[in-house]
């Protein structure tokens, strides 16, 4: 069966595999048989989680023909602080739904 496998090893990189593995197969198999482990330094201790076509799964999940294996770094910044700091950055006035407003509108409209 023919599976995909894709990461992200950095920010705006991605690397695809795509693998024919027997029948029965689960994540760690296509994991071990693509040697992305050692390529990338994947292992337990890097909080690394996995999906099918963005479906969360683990390494014993069973694999059908035809799926795309994703696995997940953790992110470097929770995305609400990031989006905080940056609203802080361009301001109240510059940042938000109602940004641009035309001319004599009310605030907020």
């Amino acid at each position: 069966m023919r599976v995909t496998l894709v990461f992200s090893p950095a920010c705006r990189v991605t690397v695809e595999a795509a693998l024919d593995l027997p029948n029965g197969s689960t994540v760690a198999t296509a994991l071990i048989t693509s040697r992305w482990r050692e390529r990338f330094a994947l292992d337990a201790g890097n909080d690394l989680t996995f999906g099918i076509w963005n479906h969360p799964a683990t390494l014993q999940t069973l694999l059908k023909p035809d799926d795309r294996v994703e696995i997940y770094r953790p992110l470097s910044v929770d995305p609400k602080r990031a989006r905080r700091e940056r609203f802080h950055k361009q301001g109240a006035k510059a940042a938000g739904l109602f940004a641009t407003r035309r001319p004599g509108a009310k605030p907020g409209y």
